[in-house]
């Protein structure tokens, strides 16, 4: 285990921590680039996710931003065991999800669910949304009967708050923030206690992403869920998680209390991203420096050596390029990995 996943604190140790839900350490997926015809042979590998630790306590959101291709889906998905890791432990009520059969981790994931970045791609055309909201209850058989299953659906159509009334319209009949609503929906059918939200209003207009979001916290305070809330857009996850890990081509380079993080960043990454959110205050937009990044987001298929950032790095220098920052508490749960923080 690295360096980096031994200093995180991934672990609960009283009432300081919390009650710890999901634990992840030294997690690594890596996908492998082949070449060839039939005879295909491995070349190289992907390294989408290289070798991150965190946990998410119980009641919270956990807000996990970067930009695109920085791994953080990809994480949410080797979670849920959607993707296989190559390496580490996802430890979710102290079982090592890494280690479970298929037809345990399907129990399992009565209790993990995820809601889809894109409300329209994730729903099945052919089914109305009543159907695609009962499909979880039917398949795990969580319901005795169809009046039993009716009466389910529509309570979680209210509880998002859609008329049951359209539970008989397909997909295709209802707005992209409906549609959302429906994804949740299905999302809570089975009552989780966590759910990873993948990007979940990027694809919405911001009126409807304001409602969304207010509908996530609505549901955690009335349901008592813990969120894994991935996003690229800062702003929005402000307003929603308690704290915040930043991403970088596979690597966590900072993890922070929200209000934290937005006040003092201490990655130049971070504080990068956060130069580029407007402020709607004019006054302060016009004067504030911003942060322009030089160069573009290396491959991970081939990553710099040392801190992966350093190519773009504004105050790299040359111990940056041949070792590797680890993640380093520098005031109480603010963590960052690098050396002139």
């Amino acid at each position: 285990m690295s360096s980096q996943t031994a200093n995180m604190p991934a672990e609960s140790s009283g009432d300081d921590k919390g009650d710890v839900l999901l634990e992840v350490r030294g997690l690594k997926k890596y996908f492998p680039v082949t070449s060839g015809g039939f005879f295909q042979k491995v070349v190289g590998q992907i390294k989408a996710v290289d070798d991150i630790s965190f946990f998410v306590r119980r009641g919270e959101t956990f807000g996990l931003v970067g930009e695109s291709g920085c791994g953080k889906s990809t994480t949410g998905r080797s979670i849920l065991q959607f993707d296989k890791p190559t390496a580490g432990e996802i430890r979710f009520e102290g079982t090592d999800l890494t280690q479970l059969g298929s037809e345990q981790m399907r129990q399992m994931r009565k209790r993990m669910q995820i809601v889809f970045q894109d409300p329209y791609s994730s729903l099945n055309p052919r089914m109305t949304a009543g159907m695609i909201v009962g499909e979880p209850m039917t398949v795990h058989h969580t319901v005795h009967n169809r009046s039993e299953l009716a009466e389910r659906v529509r309570d979680l159509f209210e509880l998002v708050g859609l008329n049951p009334e359209m539970a008989e319209r397909y997909p295709h009949q209802f707005s992209g923030g409906q549609r959302q609503r429906i994804g949740i929906a299905r999302a809570l059918a089975l009552n989780p206690s966590f759910i990873v939200c993948d990007e979940p209003v990027s694809a919405l207009d911001v009126s409807i992403q304001a409602q969304v979001i207010n509908l996530f916290e609505e549901l955690q305070e009335r349901l008592g869920l813990t969120y894994l809330f991935i996003a690229h857009d800062l702003s929005v996850v402000r307003h929603i998680a308690d704290r915040v890990a930043v991403m970088y081509l596979g690597h966590i380079v900072e993890v922070a209390p929200a209000e934290d993080l937005y006040s003092h960043p201490l990655h130049p990454y971070t504080q990068a991203l956060l130069s580029a959110v407007p402020i709607p205050d004019p006054a302060i937009e016009a004067n504030r420096k911003r942060i322009i990044l030089k160069g573009e987001v290396p491959s991970p298929l081939n990553p710099p050596s040392g801190c992966v950032f350093h190519p773009r790095c504004p105050i790299a220098d040359a111990s940056c390029e041949s070792a590797v920052p680890e993640l380093i508490e520098i005031s109480p749960e603010h963590w960052v990995a690098c050396f002139k923080a």
